[in-house]
């Protein structure tokens, strides 16, 4: 897979619509975030157990930011094994390029923090941040097939297909617990 942080040659050939599409690295972020955030979130909150969407919180985006380094960091190791001479530097921007894993997992850590006050629930507010989590999926899903340059039709069951991901954890979290 192509990283964006490592410099290829492009060819002599503009390709405008290419240049306008999201990176392979920002799609497969954006998605991988969405749904370690849900996950996390569904796993954190347990019954029986007192609530704590502080600390829930903070793991979901410690565990992001982890998942983003271990993420660049292969992408460096892989590299390196290529020989490709990009060096620290190089490896810096890999780890630096997933920054879409982390920004896709704010709305959840923000609507756990929305808890803290005692607005709402730890429950309901986990409850709440898997159904953004799932429609955010399908929007991501509909958004980068259009982007893409695909039809209608065929964005709309992008989306549906991503949508799925966001409720086989919601039907988890609904049968684990």
């Amino acid at each position: 897979m192509h990283h964006r942080a490592y410099r290829f040659r492009r060819s002599a050939t503009p390709q405008r619509a290419a240049s306008r599409r999201p990176s392979e690295t920002t799609l497969f972020s954006g998605v991988y975030g969405l749904v370690l955030a849900s996950a996390l979130a569904a796993a954190l909150d347990s019954p029986g157990e007192a609530d704590d969407p502080g600390s829930d919180a903070l793991w979901v985006l410690l565990t992001a930011l982890a998942s983003a380094a271990a993420h660049g960091y292969a992408h460096v190791v892989a590299h390196r094994m290529s020989a490709d001479g990009n060096g620290a530097r190089g490896g810096l921007r890999a780890m630096l390029a997933e920054w879409p894993v982390v920004v896709a997992a704010v709305p959840t850590v923000v609507l756990l923090l929305t808890a803290v006050p005692s607005w709402w629930t730890e429950t309901q507010a986990v409850n709440t941040a898997l159904v953004v989590n799932t429609l955010l999926l399908a929007g991501w899903g509909a958004w980068t097939a259009r982007r893409a340059g695909r039809g209608w039709t065929a964005s709309f069951r992008a989306g549906l297909a991503d949508m799925l991901i966001g409720l086989v954890i919601i039907a988890a979290n609904a049968l684990i617990k």
